[in-house]
């Protein structure tokens, strides 16, 4: 039973972060330049929780966000 309860738990742990992001797939811009595929937040109402905002830290690279997150 208590393997089941941390098996769930996991589980449901997994699916609510991978709701909060989507995948971007690559492509090219009209000047020729080529935008690798990434992940994204999902698109919401604030900028606060985009990883690119200050003081957020993206999870898949490390890198800290540079913008100033808009009131």
């Amino acid at each position: 039973m208590k393997k089941f309860l941390v098996l769930m738990l996991g589980m449901v742990a997994i699916l609510a972060w991978g709701a909060s992001s989507h995948n971007v797939r690559g492509y090219t811009k009209k000047d020729g330049t080529y935008v690798k595929g990434h992940r994204a937040t999902n698109p919401n109402k604030t900028q606060r929780d985009n990883w690119s905002s200050k003081p957020n830290t993206n999870p898949y690279t490390g890198k800290q966000g540079t913008r100033e997150p808009q009131k």
